[in-house]
């Protein structure tokens, strides 16, 4: 008998992840997996974004409209591949997501319902959902961070792609089991198709590449010298200076922006996705309306430095305008290929 297609897509994706290592589904304090009615004042969501990012965010919603959230913390592509697994039995109202390509996953399995005209209307349609099934909430630039004592600007590669030059063996910081470093592989397959990524991962391993967990351990590492460039998202710059107590210009690590529309200036989106269970929900509803509200818009730019995507929110300080960035050309819509990217960038073997 046939496997089901659900089934075999959530077996294809957990057997990536297991090949990462990256199963097991995190929790938070609110963690459970009673459904519950739409309208009771309580909400499930399964959220890729980091908790200490985000939690004092969703605890000012349930300050705000007395609805209790219940979040389950995982990276975003152990949720991706939860709610596959889960299908119509999953608790979760709704996917805060860290980035496009696992909410499209997600949403190319029929999980998610359409999103109203009201909240999608509040955002760049190059930032939502061609179905109208997620919408982003925030978005982040990939960057080349640097030390700006090791690596002169008039050095800095014009295009992600060099980095796989023998010049930088032993120099880059990469995170291969983040979301974000996932979604750019992404983009590169679609961009340019599987063996160009097939080609630039084997051209990073062959560099001895410094492997991270995380984007905040490469810019730390950065700062301190002991790498001299790292992939990472803009924000986290802002991140580590927050945590120093100092500002992003104080810091040795620097921005630096690929130019030319190069892929490895990518500008994705965390975002949010409702299940269809929760379709008439008027708690996921408000959920999704405070995501896009000016209170939570205004906590992206001032307190996780990133992008607001709803017009006339601001720009976080020390980086160019959203609009004034050279981005690739590629549609967020196609960057639903997660189980594929995860296996290419195990066979590359940045992943023990």
């Amino acid at each position: 008998m046939p496997v089901p297609a659900r089934r075999s897509l959530a077996v294809t994706v957990a057997a990536g992840l297991l090949s990462f290592g990256l199963v097991a589904c995190g929790s938070g304090e609110d963690d459970a997996a009673d459904p519950g009615k739409p309208g009771d004042k309580t909400i499930t969501v399964y959220s890729g974004r980091n908790e200490a990012l985000v939690k004092p965010l969703l605890d000012k919603f349930s300050q705000q409209t007395g609805i209790t959230i219940k979040t389950r913390y995982a990276t975003t592509a152990q949720l991706a591949a939860q709610l596959v697994e889960e299908g119509g039995k999953s608790p979760a109202d709704a996917f805060f997501a860290q980035d496009a390509g696992a909410l499209g996953a997600v949403a190319k399995r029929d999980m998610f319902a359409p999103l109203p005209a009201a909240a999608l209307d509040k955002v760049p349609q190059i930032y939502r959902a061609r179905t109208g099934q997620w919408v982003g909430v925030s978005a982040r630039a990939r960057v080349l961070a640097y030390h700006a004592d090791s690596v002169p600007a008039a050095e800095l590669p014009t295009s992600v792609f060099a980095l796989t030059d023998p010049k930088w063996k032993g120099k880059i910081g990469v995170a291969p089991t983040n979301a974000s470093f996932q979604a750019f592989v992404t983009a590169i397959r679609v961009q340019h198709g599987d063996q160009k990524a097939k080609d630039f991962l084997a051209g990073l391993k062959a560099n001895e590449p410094q492997i991270r967990d995380n984007n905040v351990k490469i810019v730390e590492d950065i700062d301190k010298g002991t790498i001299q460039v790292g992939l990472v998202n803009h924000y986290y710059l802002g991140e580590v200076a927050k945590e120093k107590g100092t500002t992003p210009d104080a810091l040795k690590a620097k921005l630096h922006f690929f130019p030319g529309g190069d892929t490895g200036a990518l500008v994705n989106v965390a975002g949010v996705g409702v299940l269809k269970r929760s379709a008439e929900d008027p708690d996921t509803k408000a959920f999704v309306d405070f995501l896009l509200g000016p209170e939570s818009q205004k906590y992206f730019a001032e307190q996780t430095f990133e992008y607001p995507v709803v017009t006339g929110a601001g720009t976080p300080a020390g980086v160019p305008p959203l609009a004034e960035l050279d981005t690739p050309d590629i549609d967020l819509n196609d960057l639903d290929t997660l189980d594929a990217t995860i296996g290419l960038i195990k066979d590359s073997g940045l992943v023990p």
